[in-house]
């Protein structure tokens, strides 16, 4: 399966990813922002980071890159995206997913492993895992705390978009295990053809047990197959 990483100024994941993707047999790429063709790819990353410094907004600037109008073409025509953290916000920023990521509820930036849960399993990103499985994942963000209109959300739970939610240790969803205040736990989500998937916690950083854990491995996985 062939894959592309875009990587943009302050891009910090991207080779994070890249090593996650090629661990797993990925046939992987990295693509400059200012390019202006994508190569043939199956797989398209925007990771985490920093781009362009966060300056506006997260993910603003970026949002307007000239490689950015290829992937989302590439996107309308069914290919699988995926953005992680900065990658999200990045998404959200484009229109490909809707809402946005606001300031963590303590406005400060929180780095740690938390607990997350699969809601949906039966897309292409998620179907290795078992439905509301619970995954130890690392986050790493400033802007993680999602929110989105009434009408959207009602959507999104009416045609089972939401991809993860934070809770605890045993699946509890309380102020204490949403870690950035994010409406209704949710910690990722995809759009309504399911070809995109966005979010905040890093799977890529969950591929290795000497370093971490392996609970990222079957999204990877998920796409292989």
């Amino acid at each position: 399966m062939k894959s592309s990483v875009i990587v943009f100024p302050g891009s910090n994941c991207d080779r994070d990813i890249a090593t996650a993707l090629e661990k797993l047999q990925f046939k992987n790429q990295m693509v400059w922002h200012k390019e202006s063709k994508l190569p043939k790819s199956d797989l398209i990353v925007i990771p985490g980071g920093f781009s362009y410094g966060d300056y506006l907004r997260s993910g603003a600037i970026a949002g307007k890159s000239l490689i950015i109008d290829e992937v989302i073409k590439a996107a309308n025509s069914g290919c699988l995206i995926l953005g992680i953290c900065n990658g999200f916000q990045i998404l959200t920023e484009t229109g490909l997913l809707k809402g946005t990521l606001l300031r963590n509820k303590n406005l400060k930036f929180i780095n740690k492993d938390v607990h997350i849960q699969v809601i949906n399993n039966r897309t292409k990103f998620t179907k290795k895992y078992k439905k509301d499985q619970i995954l130890n994942i690392n986050i790493a963000h400033n802007e993680g705390n999602y929110f989105t209109d009434s009408n959207h959300l009602e959507k999104m739970k009416d045609e089972d978009l939401i991809a993860f939610k934070y809770c605890d240790e045993i699946g509890n969803k309380n102020k204490n295990s949403n870690p950035n205040g994010s409406l209704e736990d949710i910690a990722g989500i995809f759009n309504s053809n399911k070809n995109i998937l966005g979010m905040m916690p890093h799977p890529e950083r969950m591929v290795d047990d000497m370093i971490s854990n392996k609970d990222g491995v079957n999204l990877f996985l998920s796409l292989l197959n």
